[in-house]
């Protein structure tokens, strides 16, 4: 086999050589096949220098998702600032605190009379911060579920009883990933979460579809367990049955038009104080 280099160096001396074997012609096709290839290298080149473009492309598009996932939404401008407790403002109360001619107690005390509230051996089968509701409160609680979405119905909310695993979108779209992350239980052989509330798997349900304007609104009943891990809660407003990882919940949510977000929460806001 010819040496490339030389081929091209000494073209017409091969070429001399080579034609009293009958093979000029074909060394002819050689150099111009050589041509060919030599022409298409620096594409060549240009494809590596574009594999490294891509690679910090890739890079850069990721920490951009990353940091898009990170910024909140934007507050409402009627928000007041603050980061504590003292910082909130009080817009209005609803009701009356109720008062008793007796000394009030505990939830934990009654339960413990009374046996409603099982938390000893709840830590047995589950570890702290679940509870088994027993008898009457048990019952009690589901009475309370239902009362709650009958008046739903009645006012036009669709039932649901959602899945309480979903993938990991569901929870991005809702925000609770990356931000919720840590208080999230996860299934990891099945890349699954358990939900903190009906809403993410509610929100999940219409993801990637295009709703009809004249359909909305949209007005769903969710009723689910969740699960939270309540990571950093320790000692700040927990006890009994509250701030812990189980528990059930009937949520509101409504699919609407942009412009009438704010009508709905308001809509929202006064069913929760009708009850």
């Amino acid at each position: 086999m010819i040496e490339l280099r030389k081929a091209r160096e000494q073209p017409d001396r091969l070429r001399a050589a080579l034609a009293r074997k009958g093979a000029a012609d074909v060394f002819d096709e050689l150099l111009a096949a050589d041509g060919a290839v030599r022409e298409v290298q620096p594409l060549e080149r240009t494809k590596q220098e574009l594999h490294a473009l891509e690679e910090r492309l890739a890079a850069a598009e990721a920490r951009r998702k990353e940091l898009l996932e990170r910024v909140p939404n934007p507050p409402d401008e009627a928000t007041p600032d603050g980061f504590t407790e003292e910082d909130a403002v009080e817009i209005r109360r609803w009701g009356d605190p109720p008062s008793f001619d007796f000394p009030a107690r505990d939830h934990l005390e009654l339960a413990e009379v009374y046996g409603w509230i099982d938390l000893e051996r709840a830590a047995k089968v589950s570890g702290s911060r679940f509870a088994f509701r027993v008898g009457d409160v048990a019952l009690l609680e589901l009475a309370l579920y239902r009362f709650a979405l009958d008046r739903l119905l009645a006012r036009g909310f669709t039932p649901v009883l959602p899945p309480v695993l979903v993938r990991g979108e569901a929870m991005h779209g809702t925000g609770f990933f990356p931000t919720e992350e840590v208080n999230i239980y996860a299934v990891e052989r099945d890349e699954l979460y358990l939900v903190g509330t009906s809403e993410v798997p509610i929100a999940a349900m219409h993801g990637g579809e295009i709703l009809d304007a004249d359909a909305l609104p949209l007005r769903y009943a969710g009723y689910s367990t969740c699960f939270r891990r309540e990571a950093g809660t320790y000692g700040k407003d927990t006890g009994g049955v509250f701030r812990v990882h189980q528990f059930d919940k009937l949520e509101m949510f409504s699919f609407v038009a942009p412009e009438a977000s704010t009508e709905e929460h308001e809509r929202i806001l006064s069913l929760e104080e009708e009850w």
